[in-house]
């Protein structure tokens, strides 16, 4: 069995959560077992929802919370009918108010509200429901095919206070209880207590009865990392790093700052079997550090995060002067910057447009520069969407990304024979991009300014759509694509495992 471990999965998701999904079909189809434990709480969604989306089989996902019951991950079925049955012979008044569905009871100074699955007015699925008596918030239960959990709540500071959550077995006997108090936690189980979170994921790794067969695969390793290393057993351990491993602007000759995401599982050295980079250029990079300031030469792998199954072709002419860019509206990945860049070349390219697919924090953001800059007329917000289908409908990818450590949607950008314009840095634009081959590369010093990169992004546009031999690069991108072909990154799983 192929355990792998993650925090959290969400709608808009990062490019760890995405690189779960590819290893997933890979292992599907190479024929190793696999599960992906999340140890983060997800009290506004579904997580069967949320992992579904991105291609996760329900017996494929284990959440830490309900590991611990006799609850299988599942979509939520539970109906409005089914819970106003646990209303009794109480009457009530049923009221909708968008996706939610409120109850109240006469002669009672109490109410319900019900919130509907994934925030759906049409469904009658119930996700949570929230109990407020006297103006007070006292419960909310959480519900799939059944009740999961319940929060208890009572009034301090003026504000309702969590204090206990109980988790049920499907028959609606409680498996255990946590205990809070601010960020103090405790576990209480029939047999045991356990004290911390961190404790609590170490216990669910002893459960596993881990064996020299079983292979686990940390992604993210804060606040886990430890606890799964002591429980882990014989098991074979493996780190997959998924961004830059260190800050190069803190590394001398003598010392070199490892990237606080990895640095434990880096002094953990003798209990890695391997780690994994996807790219050659990082696994390079990586032994020689190693071997220059920590004297070890550990076992270092390259495999590509994602595949392709096939390059994929339009059906149709690409739309003329079109351009593309997919990620986390988050501020690292600076779409601010290509929105800016787009309206200076705009002013030599007339007709050309933008799409822009994700979700994020800075979406109002940059909502409202896109109004500034008049260009809602050509600029669209697209939302997340399934780009399968959807890159090959362009004539270009822009990246104002920084720092990738694969760049999932760059090699997705290939597969559909995408130029790319990006800053020259590590590593995922340089595995990408040929210089005035399939794109450009925009050289970046460490005193370049944010005005000087929006030129260089501006000027690259114009260049690319008024002096490019647009075939070519389109042809060129093909060729890279064929490195990461999903046959390529099988026989690299099935040669570690």
């Amino acid at each position: 069995m192929v355990y792998n471990f993650n925090l959290g999965i969400g709608w808009a998701s990062s490019g760890v959560e995405y690189a779960q999904a590819y290893r997933a079909k890979v292992l599907r189809e190479i024929g190793k077992e696999a599960k992906f434990i999340f140890t983060d709480m997800f009290p506004r969604d579904n997580i069967q929802h949320m992992a579904e989306n991105i291609g996760f089989l329900d017996k494929e996902v284990i959440w830490l919370y309900v590991f611990f019951t006799d609850c299988r991950t599942s979509p939520v079925t539970y109906t409005l009918k089914q819970l106003e049955k646990t209303f009794a012979s109480q009457k009530f008044t049923a009221t909708k108010e968008g996706t939610t569905m409120k109850y109240t009871f006469p002669g009672a100074n109490i109410y319900y509200v019900a919130y509907l699955a994934n925030n759906d007015a049409k469904e009658n699925r119930v996700h949570r429901v929230e109990m407020v008596s006297n103006g007070c918030l006292i419960r909310k239960d959480y519900y799939t095919y059944c009740r999961i959990y319940s929060e208890y709540y009572a009034p301090l500071d003026n504000k309702a206070h969590l204090y206990q959550r109980r988790f049920f077995n499907e028959d609606g006997t409680v498996a255990y209880e946590e205990i809070t108090d601010n960020d103090k936690v405790m576990y209480q189980f029939p047999n045991r207590l356990i004290c911390s979170k961190e404790e609590l994921v170490g216990y669910l790794v002893s459960c596993l009865n881990l064996t020299p067969r079983d292979v686990v695969l940390i992604d993210r390793t804060t606040g886990i990392g430890q606890a799964i290393m002591q429980n882990a057993g014989q098991a074979q351990i493996g780190i997959v790093i998924h961004a830059d491993h260190f800050s190069e602007g803190s590394t001398d000759e003598e010392h070199i700052l490892w990237n606080n995401y990895y640095e434990y599982a880096f002094s953990q050295h003798k209990h890695i079997s391997f780690y994994i980079t996807s790219t050659d250029t990082q696994n390079h990079l990586l032994k020689q550090q190693f071997e220059k300031y920590a004297k070890i030469s550990p076992e270092i792998i390259t495999i590509p995060v994602g595949s392709i199954d096939k390059a994929k072709h339009p059906r149709k002419p690409r739309k003329k002067h079109s351009l593309i860019t997919a990620s986390r509206l988050a501020d690292e990945k600076h779409v601010d910057w290509l929105i800016e860049a787009f309206a200076k070349a705009r002013e030599q390219v007339p007709d050309i447009s933008l799409d822009i697919y994700g979700k994020g924090g800075e979406e109002a953001k940059l909502k409202k520069l896109i109004e500034e800059k008049k260009c809602s007329s050509c600029i669209r917000l697209c939302g997340q969407q399934n780009l399968d289908e959807i890159y090959q409908g362009y004539e270009a990818y822009l990246s104002g990304s920084t720092s990738e450590g694969f760049g999932l949607t760059l090699m997705e950008a290939v597969g559909s024979g995408l130029p790319i314009i990006g800053f020259d840095v590590r590593y995922g634009n340089q595995n990408f991009i040929d210089d005035g081959k399939n794109g450009y590369l925009i050289a970046v010093h460490g005193k370049m300014e944010r005005q000087e990169r929006i030129e260089r992004l501006a000027e690259c546009i114009v260049r690319l759509f008024t002096e490019a031999d647009l075939q070519a690069f389109h042809t060129h991108s093909y060729k890279i694509a064929q490195r990461y072909l999903t046959e390529e990154v099988k026989q690299k799983w099935n040669k570690l495992l």
